[in-house]
């Protein structure tokens, strides 16, 4: 089988983009899935993202970690799933989506997309971290010196320790610039190592600052390895509503490849 994909890549969380509305592609296919994202003897990428036919909405959303296996929600895929379906003229300037954590609206500006993640209602605040959900659960830590720290041997001491051991977590570690700027380095569960961004975890970073009162900013800025993100948000009680990523993304090649 002969695949066309394109290759797409939001603040350097890269993907492998498939046009799927046909139904041609296999969707339980692990071993297809992880051999595409294989940088050693596939693509590479850290997912992979099928873009499919909805009959309410614009389109479907369906990701999957690079180690083959369908995951939760990725807001930098997200991303350039809408970039994607822009090229494909699906959309223009802005659209509504299926992902597995629900109907996403999302604009675009220039080479900025803007991504409406889920309302988040629940922040867990221990002594030294945060753990929320933003469409994929995180845990949120601060940490001195993020530029020497080893993300990824203690991203994945914390991963599956006590109490995510049964599904796991995705790993940040934090350190602040200034009122609303922050650094961030992600450990990602399913690609099992640091990757250059995470959407949903800069998101997770943006609120649990907010919410423990690092930051009084209603839009917080995001230094990751691949770039910058912002985060905005309003605060209703205590829920955060209209919780916008926005970022740039690229579409960086097509190919095809035989598999």
């Amino acid at each position: 089988m002969t695949l066309t994909f394109y290759k797409y890549q939001g603040t350097g969380n890269d993907f492998v983009m498939i046009d799927n509305r046909q139904e041609l592609f296999n969707k339980n296919n692990t071993k297809l899935v992880a051999f595409l994202c294989d940088r050693k003897f596939g693509i590479g990428a850290d997912g992979l993202i099928l873009l499919e036919n909805h009959p309410e909405v614009d389109f479907k959303m369906v990701y999957y970690n690079a180690d083959g296996n369908q995951s939760t929600m990725c807001g930098n895929g997200g991303r350039c799933i809408v970039a994607f379906a822009e090229f494909l003229q699906l959309i223009k300037n802005e659209t509504t989506f299926e992902a597995i954590d629900g109907l996403h609206y999302a604009k675009l500006e220039g080479d900025l997309i803007h991504l409406q993640m889920k309302d988040v209602d629940i922040i867990k605040t221990f002594d030294n971290y945060q753990f929320l959900d933003t469409g994929s659960p995180h845990h949120v830590q601060c940490v001195n010196g993020l530029a020497d720290f080893d993300v990824k041997n203690e991203g994945k001491k914390i991963r599956y320790a006590q109490p995510y051991n049964q599904e796991g977590t995705n790993v940040n570690f934090v350190e602040k610039l200034n009122k609303d700027t922050f650094s961030v380095r992600t450990y990602e569960r399913g690609v099992e190592d640091e990757t250059l961004s995470c959407g949903t975890g800069a998101t997770a970073v943006a609120l649990a600052m907010h919410k423990t009162g690092k930051s009084t900013a209603n839009q917080i800025n995001l230094n990751v390895q691949g770039g910058q993100l912002k985060v905005s948000f309003v605060k209703e009680n205590d829920t955060y509503k209209k919780v916008m990523l926005i970022g740039p993304t690229k579409q960086v090649f097509k190919g095809k490849i035989t598999c």
